[in-house]
């Protein structure tokens, strides 16, 4: 048994089962697809080129992300998260497909409002 303190994991692929009507099915095939790849052959490559531990990467990878989704609120904040949902939230409260549709047309032109600079830095004129 491991001690909470204890660090060691061993990597291993993962094929399954997992049921049809299982919520997480999705997560669970895509850990099933990437978990065939070693990924060690990466960091070790990496860990030579950079001299930074094979530890001290997998460390930084699993870290990183763990916290994407922290990240990604920070980001956006947490107005904008909220502002996101609303659409969602409408259409599921109206439970239709129209209502999923209009909420889904919505998400796509608030998330092209926040491309723009990046699709198009020219939109803000240059300062002296």
């Amino acid at each position: 048994m491991q001690s909470p303190d204890d660090d060691t994991v061993t990597l291993e692929p993962y094929e399954g089962p997992w049921a049809d009507d299982d919520p997480d099915a999705n997560f669970k095939a895509d850990v099933a697809l990437y978990s065939q790849i070693d990924p060690m052959v990466t960091v070790r490559t990496l860990s030579r080129n950079v001299g930074v531990p094979e530890g001290a990467l997998v460390r930084y990878v699993l870290a990183k992300y763990a916290t994407g989704g922290s990240g990604g609120l920070l980001e956006l904040g947490p107005a904008m998260v909220h502002r996101l949902w609303e659409p969602i939230e409408r259409a599921e409260r109206a439970g239709s497909d129209d209502a999923r549709l209009d909420a889904y047309s919505q998400l796509r032109q608030m998330i092209q409002w926040l491309r723009l600079p990046l699709e198009d830095p020219t939109i803000y004129p240059e300062q002296p």
